[in-house]
């Protein structure tokens, strides 16, 4: 699609980090759904290969489009810009002649790493898996069973 290109310089080749970010929690949300590229490309009038491109940054995401996909995701938009990595929200954004834009306050970085863990494919697997269970007893036994297999404070550092 043109129009998301449109705003990237020709020099700039590489993705920039905020696409790839928004991309990642596309592909995070789709894969917690269950659902495929090609389904989430019919809900939006796309193909899959240019979900593909949305999913890996390579394609930036437009407002209008960023909207459709909140909606047929079942998210609100801030949930693309949830868990940014460090330092990634903090840099300012120049437009032309180096001008400032944007008034936001500066936000506190989250804990770096934790995304990783999360879109494991294992993880997506294993949380798909929970809310299957329909018996909210059992579900809740489960919950408890893996709390207690888990070291004291743990942390995701931990392979």
């Amino acid at each position: 699609m043109a129009e998301e290109n449109a705003e990237r310089p020709e020099r700039e080749s590489r993705p920039s980090p905020i696409d790839i970010h928004v991309g990642s929690r596309v592909r995070l949300r789709r894969t917690l759904l269950g659902m495929s590229q090609e389904r989430l490309g019919d809900a939006l009038g796309l193909t899959f290969q240019q979900v593909q491109k949305y999913e890996r940054g390579v394609n930036r995401v437009g407002a209008s489009r960023l909207f459709d996909i909140s909606r047929v995701l079942d998210v609100p938009i801030s949930y693309f810009f949830d868990d940014m990595p460090e330092g990634m929200s903090e840099s300012p954004v120049s437009g032309p002649r180096g001008r400032m834009y944007g008034f936001a306050e500066a936000q506190e970085p989250f804990s770096a790493g934790v995304d990783d863990h999360l879109t494991k494919r294992e993880t997506l697997e294993l949380v798909r898996a929970y809310y299957r269970i329909t018996d909210p007893a059992m579900r809740k036994r489960m919950f408890d069973l893996m709390k207690s297999l888990a070291p004291p404070e743990a942390t995701f550092d931990a392979h």
